[in-house]
C-alpha cells in the first residue's frame, strides 16, 4: 500500500551524480597519499555543510562509500572515513544491510539559501575572526606587542639557546625520568616542586640579596603567568597600575585583559619617575618597575628612588611588582641588588625567569611573595592553572645544586659581553662614534636611538626585509606623544662573524630613511 511505497521512497539514495556534482564543485583537496587526512576532513566537512544547509535531507540515503569514491576520485576509505565521522557526530544513521541515511538535524539558517561556496575550513568571518572578539579582547591585539620571530639577528631579549648544555640537561631529565614517583606525574599543588624552591631561595639570597623561604617562592610558567596571577588575586576590574613609559608590552597586556587600568609613568636616569602631582593624587593598586636594568632603555634605579618608592608603598598600602627580567647578565662588577632586598614592609613581590639565563622554551619562572600571601598565591596558582612540569623541576632544581647553573651563567656572561663590545664598535664603524646610544655594560639588547622626527617603524619595516630584526623603540611607549624614536638591538642570539654585517644592513637603512628627500 501507500505506507510500503512512502518507505521504499525514503531508502532511495540521492544519485550519486548530483552529491558528486555539489562536492566537485567545492572540493580544494589535491591527490595524493600525504594528504589522505586532509581529504578525510575536507569531505566530511563539506557532506555536513550540506546536511546544515537542507540541501540534503533527513532520510535521505547516501551513496554507497565505493561509488561515491570513484565520482568523485578518492578512494573508497577517504568516504568511509568521512561517513564514520558524520556518524559519530549524529549527522547520519547507518543500518548494517540498508545503507547510511541524512538524520534530522535543525538546519543552520546561517548557512541556508546561500548561492556561494561556504568556507568550511576557513578560520572565522570574512574580517579574520574579530567579529566573535569580545572589545577587550580586539583591544589586546590592536596592541600586541609579540614578534613572529623570535630567533636570529637582532632579536631582542633572546638568549643563545646553542649555548645551554644539553647533555647536561639531558642526564638529569633522564634521571626522574627513569624511575618517576607517581605524585612528580601529577598536577602541582605546593607552588612548585620543593627543591626548587629551596635552590630559588638560596640563590636569590645569594646573589641578588632578596631576603625569602623556600615557603615564599612559587614557580610558574613565566613573567606573564606571574603577573595575571597577581592581578587576579590582589587586583579588581578598574584598579590602576602604575607601569614604566616605555616599558615592557607585556605587562601592560597581561593587565589590561584583566581590567587593570594602566597608568603611563615616565622614565628618567634614575628609573620610574612619578612625579609629585602623580604621588598627591589617588594611590594606584600597582607599581610595576624594572629597577636593575629598565626595560628598553636600560638605566639603574637609584638608591634614593628605591627607597621613596617603598615609603610610598608603605603608606598607599599598594603594591610593588619588581620584574628582575635580565639582572643576571650585569658584565662589570657584580649583580646590583634587588629591591625586594630593601623592603621591610612586605610591599614588594619579586618576579624572575630561566627563559633569559637558559632558554626561553623551558617557561619556567617564579615569584618571590610576602608571607601574607604566600598560601593565598599558592592557592590560586593551583585553582587557576593547575600547574605540573615536576619532573623539569626536579632536573632543574639538581641543575642548580650541582653548580651547573652558576657556572653557565658564568660562560655565558662572557660571551654576552664580548657581543656588545663587537655590537658598539660596529655601530660605531658604521654610523659613527658620536651616534647616540642607550646601553649599559648589562643585559640582552641596547638601544639605537634615532631623531624625533624618523619613522622608527619603517624603517624596522625596511630591515625586516633583509632578514634582521629591529624593534622600533616608539613602540615601547603607551603616550604616543611621549615617545622616543630607537630600534631595540638584542645581540645574544647573533653570532659574533654576523654581527658587523648586520649593523652595515642597519646602518643604510637608516641612512636612507633620513637622507634629505
Amino acid at each position: 500500500g501507500r505506507g510500503v511505497r512512502r518507505r521504499a521512497c525514503l531508502r532511495m539514495p540521492v544519485k550519486a551524480s548530483l552529491l558528486s556534482e555539489l562536492l566537485l564543485q567545492k572540493r580544494t583537496w589535491t591527490g595524493g597519499r600525504s594528504a589522505a587526512d586532509r581529504m578525510n576532513r575536507e569531505l566530511y566537512e563539506l557532506i555536513k555543510s550540506e546536511i546544515l544547509m537542507g540541501s540534503l535531507s533527513g532520510g535521505t540515503r547516501l551513496p554507497p562509500s565505493r561509488i561515491l569514491g570513484q565520482e568523485i576520485g578518492v578512494s573508497r576509505n577517504t568516504v568511509l572515513h568521512a561517513y564514520d565521522q558524520l556518524l559519530a557526530e549524529g549527522y547520519v544513521t547507518a543500518t548494517v544491510g540498508r545503507g547510511t541515511f541524512v538524520a534530522d538535524v535543525p538546519l543552520d539558517p546561517s548557512r541556508c539559501h546561500k548561492t556561494t561556496t561556504p568556507k568550511a575550513l576557513s578560520s572565522g568571518p570574512e574580517d579574520g575572526g574579530r567579529a566573535v572578539l569580545s572589545s577587550r579582547g580586539a583591544r589586546l591585539l590592536e596592541r600586541r606587542g609579540a614578534s613572529d620571530r623570535q630567533w636570529g639577528a637582532f632579536a631582542a631579549g633572546v638568549p643563545d639557546v646553542s649555548l645551554f648544555p644539553r647533555d647536561i640537561w639531558a642526564r638529569l631529565l633522564g634521571r626522574h625520568w627513569r624511575k618517576p614517583q607517581s605524585e612528580m606525574l601529577s598536577y602541582s599543588t605546593g607552588g612548585g616542586h620543593p627543591a626548587l624552591r629551596r635552590a630559588l631561595a638560596e640563590h636569590l639570597r645569594l646573589v641578588r640579596s632578596v631576603q625569602c623561604e623556600p615557603e615564599q617562592i612559587i614557580v610558574t610558567a613565566g613573567i606573564h603567568q606571574a603577573i595575571d596571577l597577581v592581578a587576579r588575586l590582589l587586583g579588581d576590574v578598574g584598579d590602576r597600575a602604575w607601569v614604566e613609559d616605555p616599558g615592557y608590552w607585556g605587562t601592560r597586556s597581561v593587565l589590561a585583559s584583566n581590567g587593570i587600568e594602566v597608568t603611563p609613568v615616565p622614565v628618567d636616569p634614575h628609573g620610574l619617575a612619578p612625579d609629585n602631582e602623580l604621588l598627591r593624587g589617588p594611590a594606584p593598586r600597582f607599581i610595576f618597575t624594572t629597577p636593575s636594568h629598565q626595560y628598553p632603555l636600560g638605566m639603574v634605579m637609584s638608591l634614593p628612588r628605591r627607597l621613596m618608592l617603598i615609603e610610598y608603598a608603605r603608606q598607599a598600602g599598594c603594591w610593588i611588582i619588581e620584574d628582575d627580567y635580565d639582572s643576571e647578565f650585569r658584565f662589570e662588577g657584580r649583580p646590583l641588588a634587588s629591591l625586594q632586598g630593601l623592603d621591610t614592609h612586605e610591599r614588594v613581590i619579586y618576579m624572575g625567569t630561566f627563559s633569559k639565563t637558559l632558554f626561553p622554551g623551558l617557561r619556567t619562572g617564579y615569584m618571590v611573595l610576602p608571607r601574607s600571601i604566600a598560601t593565598s598565591a599558592m592557592q590560586a596558582l593551583s585553582e587557576l592553572y593547575r600547574e605540573g612540569q615536576l619532573v623539569q623541576q626536579a632536573a632543574l632544581a639538581d641543575f642548580m645544586a650541582e653548580g651547573h647553573y652558576a657556572a653557565h651563567i658564568r660562560r655565558v656572561r662572557q660571551s654576552y659581553a664580548r657581543r656588545h663590545t663587537l655590537l658598539r664598535e660596529a655601530l660605531s664603524r658604521h654610523l659613527g662614534n658620536d651616534w647616540p646610544v642607550a646601553s649599559r655594560e648589562a643585559g640582552l639588547h641596547l638601544v639605537l636611538l634615532l631623531p624625533d622626527d624618523a619613522d622608527d617603524v619603517g624603517i624596522s619595516n625596511a630591515i625586516r626585509a633583509h632578514q634582521i630584526l629591529a624593534r622600533p623603540l616608539s613602540r615601547y611607549y603607551e603616550s604616543p606623544a611621549n615617545a622616543r624614536k630607537g630600534l631595540l638591538l638584542g645581540y645574544a642570539c647573533v653570532p659574533e662573524e654576523a654581527i658587523d654585517e648586520g649593523v652595515r644592513t642597519i646602518a643604510r637603512a637608516v641612512g636612507s630613511a633620513l637622507s634629505p628627500r
